[in-house]
């Protein structure tokens, strides 16, 4: 039997691409075709946690594949049916945004958009530093989308970043598995504990 191809997109939440690639690296352990996606940004700025070569380098490894990183060839992701299943993890504040309001200008997103036309799941873990600030209003459009799933989530440090949001990347493979049911996990909002 064809495994299953997971479509997995990084946008530029570059402080969670450790964890993005450790998931992508147990998809691909659990039997999945990983298609991999970067944005722009995420394929091509160098950070304090990463260079561009770097992750590229990863992922390769991980995937044996060039990422897709232009809107060329992401834009065949629907009309080809490529993804069983599409997960853009990291999915920061600006790419929650874009997507709620229909613009489609990175690899990442023009994937999710073209995936979507298929009725298949479309999966976010959400990282962003406004997630109950001005992201709130896109979580919530998002959460009301046919096919639409999302990684549980919570606060990151409540404290220090009262408004930031970040997905609990460990639980992207039951998301995955609930969203192929047609289900969004439960509980949606994951306590720290501390």
């Amino acid at each position: 039997m064809k495994p299953l191809t997971i479509g997995f997109a990084l946008t530029g939440s570059f402080c969670t691409f450790e964890r993005a690639l450790g998931q992508m690296e147990a998809l691909v352990k659990r039997g999945y075709d990983v298609l991999p996606i970067v944005s722009f940004d995420a394929g091509s700025l160098d950070t304090r946690f990463m260079t561009a070569q770097h992750l590229r380098e990863r992922i390769r490894e991980i995937t044996g594949k060039e990422p897709i990183d232009s809107l060329v060839c992401a834009e065949p992701i629907g009309p080809k049916k490529l993804c069983d299943v599409y997960i853009i993890a990291p999915a920061t504040g600006n790419s929650l945004s874009k997507l709620a309001n229909g613009q489609f200008d990175t690899p990442a997103l023009l994937g999710a958009k073209s995936h979507l036309r298929n009725d298949r799941p479309l999966i976010l873990a959400v990282s962003t530093n406004d997630g109950l600030g001005a992201a709130a209003q896109n979580i919530g459009r998002l959460l009301t989308w046919r096919n639409v799933y999302f990684v549980p989530f919570g606060q990151d440090d409540h404290v220090k970043k009262p408004r930031s949001l970040v997905a609990d990347f460990d639980q992207i493979p039951k998301t995955i598995s609930a969203a192929l049911e047609g289900v969004q996990i439960q509980p949606l909002l994951t306590v720290k504990n501390e």
